[in-house]
Formats: C-alpha cells, structure tokens, sequence
C-alpha cells in the first residue's frame, strides 16, 4: 500500500490532465469532420516494425469497393475521404486498420503475426533466417516485450522471457550488475558471460571497476550494458547450440546475445516522444527480533557465558551499553528507516526519423534520472544519443548502414549499501539525529550508519559503440560485404573514505585515517569483417554461401592509485594532498585476434535444409604453435509437414524436426597467461621498488573446447495457433583452462594450463505459444518456455591429490557447495550437532564437509498473456524457479550476539531436555560459542528459494487517432509487483541480506508521435 498510494498521486496528474485535454481533442475531432469534404488522394509508405518497406500490401476502403497495393517500395496512393478507414493486410502480417483523420499522407508499420512463422526474420549475426527454416536454436524478444518494461539495463529485460537462459540481477541499485548463463556453467574457471554483439559490433560486458572500490555498494560489478538504452531496442536473439554459434567459433562457446537497435523508416519526418515516471520499493522486508525479544536474548546470553553478575557493574557499561545505557524501550523499524524509502527514476526520450526510398535516418536522445531507497540525495544519470542511417542506391546494389551509439552515466552513491546495517542494528539502537540535528553517537557507544553518507562512491562512464556495414551486390546473386566496428568504454571510480565519519571515540583523523581510492580504466576495440555471400536458386534446390574473416584488437587499461592522509577531509579528492600514495594496479594488456568464417545453407525442396559452418580462430593469449583452434557445426532440418501427408485441412500445419552438432571453444583466461610475467608491487626494499614474479612460461596450454549437441521438434496446430518448440540439448566441454594450484616453496600461487576434466551440461526447453481469441476487436495469445537444466561434473583426473578436492566432486553439479550435516541441537548441552563422517571423534572442516547441496536452478520459466479489447492492452508475465538458496543461518545462526537478527533465532533452547532448534544463546564474549561457525556452513543453511513472481505487468491505451496526425499512448507498468515464496530472505532470486534486492516499480508513462 505504501509504494501504490504514491503512484495513485502521480497517476491522478495524469488522469486530469486527460479529462480535461479529452474534450478539447473531441472537439477538434468533430469539428474536422462536421462537413466532410470530397475525396482525395491520400498516399503514404508501409514498412515492417525494423523499417523496410513492404511491396504487395493490400489496401481496402472499409465499407467501399475500392482497393489497391503497395509498390516495391512500400508507397501506395488511394483515392478515399477524410473520414474513411483504410485496412491494410498482408500474409505473414497482422492485419492493421487506419482512420484516414483528415490526413493526406500516411506512414503505416505492420507487425509481425506470430501465426505466420514463416515470415518471421531471425537475426543469427551474419546471416539472417526465417523462423521455420532455422536450424539452429535461437530464442528472441523483440521490442513489443522490451518497451512494456520499466528497466534501465537490457538484462533486465530478458529475466524469464527465454529458454535456456538464465539471468540474476545482483543488486537492486542503479549501476550494478547482472549474472547471465546460457545453458548453464560450462568452465571450471567460473567464466560464463556470453559474447554480446550490438549492431554487428562485439561489446564487452565484463566489468572494469575495482572490487575494493565498490565491493560494499554494488558489489564489486559495474555493467557496461547499462549504457544501451533498451527502449532503443528493436530485438534481442540469444544463439544457443553449435549450429547457431558455430560460426562465432570460440567467442561464442557460452552463447551469443545479438543486441539489435531501431533503424529509420522510410516516409514523412516522424517525431516521437517519450516521458515516463516511476517509483520504486523494496517488495518485502525480513521479519527480525523485536525490542523485547531482542534483550531477553542478550541479557540470557551474558547469563549464560557467566557475565550475569556483572550486569549491574556500571565499569563494564561500554561492553554491552544496548542492555546498560539504550533506552530498553525504545524500538526502530531499521529496515523502513534506512532501505524503506522511495526511489524515483524520470526517463525523457526524443528521436526524429524518416527518409525517401534511398536513405532513411533516425536520430535520437535519451535523458535518465534515478535516486534510491536510501537515505540522502544519492542518484544515477544517464544521457544517451543514437543515430542511425540507412542508405541504398537506387539500382538496389549499393547499400551503406551506420550506427552510433554515445552514453554518459554519473553514479553517485554512498560508501555502502545500507541493506546490513538494515538487517543487524539492534531494535533499541539510537536515534541517528540528537536535538540539534547533528549525528547522533550516543556517547560514542555505536556507530551511527548514516555517517556512511559523509563517504562517497562515485562512477562515471562513457560508452562509444559505433559501426558501419557496407556492401555492394557484384552480380545479381553475389554480394561483397564489410562491416568496421569501434567501440570505447571508460570507467572512473573512487570512493572516499573520512575520520569525521568514524565513531569520534575511535580518535581518527584526517592525517591517520581518511583515504582516496581511485580506479581509472578503459577497453577499446576495433573490428573489421569483409564478407562475401553468394545465393543460387535452382528448381527444387536453393544454396547460400557465406565466406568472411575477423580482424579484431582490444586493450584494456587499468590504474588503481590510492591517497593516504589528508590535511582534513574538505581536501578528500584532491589526490596531490595526500600524504602517502600507493599504486594498488597498473595494468594495460592488448588482445588480437583474428578468424575465417564460412556457413553453406542447402534448401531441397523446402522440406530437407542442411546448414554448415566452420571457423578458424587464432588468439594471442595462446603460446607458438598453439594459437589457432578449428570449430565447426552442422544443423539438419526437415520439415515434414510439407510432405504430401499432410494436406491444407490439417489439423498440424506446421512440423519440423531438427538436430545440430558442433564444437565451440573459449580462451577465456586474460592475456599474457602464457609468458614469464611481472608485476610492481608498489612495496619497496631500503627503497628499492620489488618487482614481483606473477606467471609462469608455459606455451603448452590451448584451447577450452566445448562440443554441443541438440535435437528438436517444432509442431504448430490450427495454423499455427498454438506452436510448441521442445529441445534437448548436451553440451560438454573439456580441456578446462584453469590456474593449476602449486606448492608455496615454489613462489607461485598457480600455474595456468589445461586440465584433464570434463563438464556436462543437458536439460530440456520446452517454448509454447498460442492465440486463443483472435477477432477484429478481441485478441488473446499466451506465452510459456520452460527450462530443466541439469550439470555435472563428469571426470576430473587426479582431483583427490588437487586442491580441488574440497570443491567439486565427480558426479556432481559445478554449482555444489559441500556442507556440514546438521544433526540438530543436542537436548542436554544446547549446541548445534553435525554428523561425524570419518569417524575420528571430532568435526573438523578439512574432513566432515560432506554434504553436498545444489544451488543452481532446478527449473526455471515464465508464462506471460497479452490481451487487446480495441484499443487497450493488458500483458501479464509471470516468472518461476525451483531452487534453494542460503537462509539466514548463513549469515547468523547463534542467538544472543550483540545486532538483531532473525526472529527464527528466539526459539531457542535454554534449558537441559528442551527439544528446540536453535542452540542456546551465547554473547560471543566466551571462549566458547557452540558451533555457530559450522552450523552456517551447514545444510540447515539452505532452505527452499523457490518462488513465482509477477515480474511484469502493462496497460497501454492508446487514443483514437486525431485528425492532426497525432498518435498518443498512456500505459501504467509494474515491475516485480509480488513474489510467492517461502523463504524468508529478501529476495529468493538474490539471497543476500547485505544487498539491496531489486525494487518493486510502478511506471506511468506517455508516448506522442507525429
């Protein structure tokens, strides 16, 4: 109720704006249509939703025997009233009615019809391919599911929407970070972020920010992904088995996601303009010991570790001053206090596009403003602009594509993220202000968390992507295409830390304590890719060939300098104050590498396709001789519902079976790996710099391989009406690249080089869609996909004498974390027991951590709706995991600690025979604390994470036409609305309690078009 009574405020503006700007417009209306003129010629352009005119459109005068069709490109003219309706219709398109208004030209885009498969474009990279004659796996949202997101990062976006792939968002601030899995963990190494290609251009998703910089904000992660506006987004595809990724040979071994932008339209200069609003909440808080509760806790706790009789002694008052000195009365909801605010994100967008028959351009801009739940004016911006221009010869044999994208963010923050502090300051803790509204540190007896605003982290960066594609049609079935590609990515960093927001009773200052960290860095990259295709057609036969090469160079650099002592803290970021400096990273690398690519497509019959591909790859971070890796695939296809079996009434109108094979690799291991390195430590030795050995010379290691195999069967039913795509899918990756532990005499933590292990990754994805009500005014269609991964560890040579050993076990899931097994609290002590595996009389962690737990999904899905009565929208979309996750055992699972804690925590034993399941309460004062420590890494730390979340929900109205050309749209959206589930954390998908988890969002926006 709290985050939707403020939205109703800010959604009432708009409704009134509406009551009283309607009238106007229908006046406007009736007014242009009281005395309806003759006919005229109305004329205009009909493209698809990427831009491209479409030829043969049919145009009918509703309720008049009068009809035409588009030309080749796209323009039709027609002689019609002001008042008439025109309806336009093609096969493989929905069919779109258009009040003429008054209007003497019109730009019409229709839109696909997810009845009509086969006219339906994938884009698979450097090909594209229609949906019925893929042979390979290629799940796709496009911008009909993106834009009805309230989402600044186009991860988001893809969250439960697609099969196969798997997306965590890790915390709940602007700036942060994703973790994405395409079918799974495939390397040891961890590594397992796919290749991202925008426009053609191969993006870098990993993030350069320095984990001691942000590491207690956001964790660590900056997504270089939040720069792409994703109302900017045309489609998004992610190439899943060997067929689809073969071609992008070892870049592509943990998939592919291909980022493709809205492009100019052909027709009238068009302005479009966006504005949107949107609140954000945390969706649940955890339920924590009360004031009363908490005290008994403690006060039994110090009883219990032989304190209690010293409770009354006012000499030991510091020790314990929440019992001593805090109002014992007092209580204070910390979590509404610190993480309970309102976040509000304003989102102003603007584009211009149009063009003729040969050039077509857009241009665009984007202005992103966000705070947070916090306290204080923490806020992120981000400004954008795009262009796009498309131009083609009038012969149709040249063709030019340019594409700029440029995104400024500035991220400012506080030094940590206050959802810890949240869940552990003591119910009874002070107020943060005293009576003269200065921070408040009670007799400096607790550290007040809002002197944590005083610190700042701040993050700015500046993203380039920008490519042009060029080609030219030397015979009328030949093309020679190029693209070239840059793309530049700097992120600077620092964060501040100062005495004045230290406890004063700690005596720090400025000359002692403050510090400056700072992190410079960038990545740059460049990209050429000619390209030849070739197509030939012959009666019952059809062949494409595609032959290409790669030249790509990226350098990545890194400065991480750090300032220590200050004057005083009103010279914090002014690094030349510093009384000390320290050189934590300096790095620069460079990265080459190049490729030949090749793919032949054979069609017979349009029933029976055979795709091949292949690439040779080469990479500098492999030694002489072992540089270049060959991977190839092939993917099989047969429509048998084009047999003459299966006539025009048949109930199957659609069936395919298809099957791939392939190998992808990876060296994903960073640069120079392979060399003797070194590095400045930034110590010294009677002043002289030490310089460091890192790596060892080994020119032996090469390439991670990871072999793929798929089979799937496509049926569609009632013409499509209801389509079902079920796969199974095996993927098993070997020559693992990992750092091969060495023994510490030897001066070197590692060695980098191949193992002898072998990781397996099947499972079943199962994508449906139906239409279930399809009439001129009514329409309903219903999506679900649906994921049953499953890893496993299948053979690892010499794993019991590695290091290894107390990781991962054979047989076993990469994603396993090995346990202690709680046998429960014995009645008579009050501890916590685990079961004794080797039998040696004691627990040790070296020895009884056996019990083995899987945190990785065991399904995961979505199921969304989407229903229109004339012109209102309303899509639903549910997400769903079956998992476990670490409770809050994890974190604290002894009662009596000094902080709050779980309220789970208060049913505890406390005297001999209780049956009870938490041990008793220890003030952590004593020696001895029971077995606290083990029983967090134990088994009764994991609970059940499962959950079904309203991920996303949008009502869209759009206003009747008006005879000035005006097209508006109002919609209302909400993001993470309410979860079911029944863990107890803050958020099943995100489980830690020192991370803010994702907001709920309510967005009220506009869209004008003209």
């Amino acid at each position: 109720m709290q985050l939707v009574i403020p939205c109703m405020r800010r959604a009432s503006l708009f409704i009134l704006l509406y009551v009283f700007l309607m009238p106007i417009l229908t006046q406007k209306l009736q007014a242009g249509t009281a005395l309806e003129p003759p006919q005229a010629t109305v004329s205009g352009t009909v493209t698809d939703t990427s831009g491209s005119p479409l030829a043969g459109v049919n145009l009918v005068v509703e309720s008049k025997n009068v009809g035409t069709m588009s030309d080749l490109d796209g323009s039709f003219s027609i002689n019609a009233g002001p008042s008439d309706v025109l309806i336009f219709s093609m096969v493989g398109y929905k069919t779109l009615t258009v009040p003429i208004g008054g209007r003497e030209e019109l730009f019409v885009s229709l839109e696909e019809d997810v009845t009509a498969l086969g006219e339906v474009v994938l884009n698979a990279g450097y090909y594209t391919v229609s949906e019925k004659e893929r042979t390979g796996n290629i799940a796709t949202i496009n911008a009909g599911v993106i834009d009805k997101q309230p989402v600044r990062n186009p991860l988001a976006a893809m969250q439960g929407q697609m099969s196969g792939v798997n997306i965590v968002q890790t915390t709940g601030l602007p700036g942060g970070g994703f973790e994405v899995e395409v079918r799974g963990r495939n390397f040891i190494n961890g590594v397992s972020d796919p290749l991202y290609i925008v426009d053609g251009v191969p993006f870098g998703s990993q993030s350069l920010e320095a984990s001691r910089i942000s590491n207690e904000i956001i964790g660590g992660n900056v997504s270089p992904l939040n720069a792409i506006n994703p109302n900017d987004i045309e489609s998004i595809e992610v190439l899943k088995d060997a067929d689809a990724t073969a071609i992008y040979g070892s870049r592509g071994a943990n998939g592919v996601v291909l980022i493709t932008t809205k492009k100019g339209r052909s027709g009238k200069t068009r302005f479009d303009a966006h504005l949107s609003s949107s609140l954000g909440e945390v969706s649940h808080f955890v339920e924590l010991m009360d004031t009363e509760q908490y005290l008994e806790v403690r006060r039994e706790a110090i009883s219990n570790d032989g304190y209690g009789s010293l409770l009354e002694d006012p000499f030991y008052d510091f020790v314990w001053p929440d019992i001593k000195s805090w109002d014992n009365n007092r209580y204070t909801d910390w979590q509404k206090e610190l993480i309970g605010g309102t976040a509000y994100r304003n989102n102003a967008q603007l584009s211009v596009s149009g063009g003729g028959e040969s050039t077509q351009f857009l241009v665009g801009g984007t202005y992103q403003r966000e705070t947070t739940v916090f306290p204080g004016d923490s806020h992120y911006k981000k400004a954008s602009v795009r262009s796009q221009v498309n131009h083609g010869s009038p012969n149709g044999r040249f063709k030019l594509s340019w594409s700029t994208i440029y995104s400024n963010e500035y991220n400012k923050m506080p030094s940590v993220d206050f959802s810890a502090k949240a869940n552990s300051l003591e119910p009874n803790a002070p107020a943060l202000y005293d009576e003269e509204g200065n921070l408040n540190w009670e007799g400096n007896t607790w550290d007040n968390p809002l002197a944590s605003l005083e610190e700042t982290y701040v993050a700015q960066s500046n993203t380039l992507i920008s490519n042009v594609m060029v080609s030219y049609g030397i015979l009328p079935n030949l093309e020679l295409k190029s693209s070239f590609g840059f793309t530049s990515y700097r992120l600077d960093t620092y964060r501040t830390m100062l005495s004045s927001a230290t406890n004063p009773g700690r005596n720090l200052t400025p000359q002692s304590y403050s510090n400056l960290t700072t992190n410079a860095s960038q990545r740059e990259s460049w990209i050429v890719e000619p390209q030849l295709h070739w197509r030939k057609d012959w009666e019952g036969v059809s062949a494409k060939v595609l032959v290409g090469t790669t030249f790509q160079s990226e350098t990545t650099q890194q400065f991480v300098l750090r300032g220590l002592g200050f004057p005083n803290d009103g010279l914090i970021n002014n690094m030349s104050a510093a009384r000390t400096l320290e050189v934590l990273s300096d790095a620069d690398s460079e990265y080459r590498y190049n490729a030949v690519f090749g793919r032949v497509n054979l069609n017979v019959l349009d029933r029976y396709i055979l795709n091949l591909t292949g690439r040779r790859d080469g990479s500098s971070r492999f030694g002489p001789g072992r540089q270049f890796g060959n991977f190839g695939a092939v993917g099989l296809a047969w429509i048998f519902s084009r047999e003459s079996l299966f006539g025009e009434g048949s109930v199957l109108s659609f069936g395919k079976l298809r099957a791939s094979y392939g190998t992808t690799g990876s060296d994903n291991i960073g640069d120079y790996r392979f060399l003797d390195t070194y590095s400045v430590s930034g110590d010294d030795y009677n002043g002289v710099t030490i310089l460091e050995p890192t790596g060892i010379f080994n020119p032996q290691f090469g390439w991670e391989e990871n072999r793929k195999l798929e089979a799937a069967l496509e049926l569609g039913f009632f013409n499509d009406r209801l389509f079902l795509n079920a796969s199974w899918y095996c993927n098993r990756s070997s020559n693992q690249l990992v750092g091969i532990p060495l023994a510490a005499t030897t001066g070197f933590s590692e060695l980098t080089g191949n193992f002898d292990a072998l990781v397996e990754n099947t499972g079943w994805e199962l994508d449906l869609r139906t239409v279930n009500l399809s009439s001129k005014k009514l329409n309903w269609s219903t999506t679900f996909n649906l994921t049953l991964p499953k890893n496993k560890l299948v053979a690892f040579d010499g794993l019991e004498s590695s290091t290894f050993a107390n990781r991962y076990v054979i047989g076993e899931p990469l994603t396993i974390e090995r346990l202690f097994h709680a046998l429960g609290v014995d009645p008579e002590t009050g501890v916590y027991t685990f079961e004794d595996y080797n039998e040696d009389g004691g627990i040790s962690r070296s020895e009884d951590k056996e019990w083995i737990e899987d945190l990785a999904p065991e399904f995961y899905g979505g199921l969304g709706n989407s229903l229109s009565l004339g012109n209102i929208t309303l899509e639903v979309f549910f997400q769903f995991k079956k998992q476990k996750a670490f409770n809050a055992f994890r974190y604290r699972s002894t009662p009596g600690y000094r902080g709050n804690a779980s309220v789970d925590l208060y049913d505890r034993w406390q005297e001999p025979g209780d049956v009870a399941p938490i041990q008793r309460s220890f003030s952590g004062l004593a020696p001895s604390g029971g077995w606290g420590a083990f029983q967090q890494e134990s088994n009764a730390a994991v609970s059940d994470a499962s959950f079904i979340r309203l991920r996303n929900v949008s009502l869209n109205y759009k206003v009747p036409t008006l005879d000035n050309g005006l097209d508006v749209n109002v919609y209302l959206q909400g993001q993470n609305l309410f979860t079911l589930t029944d863990y107890k954390g803050p958020d099943p998908e995100e489980p830690s309690r020192d991370r803010l988890p994702q907001l709920r969002r309510i967005s009220l926006g506009l869209q004008l078009s003209f």
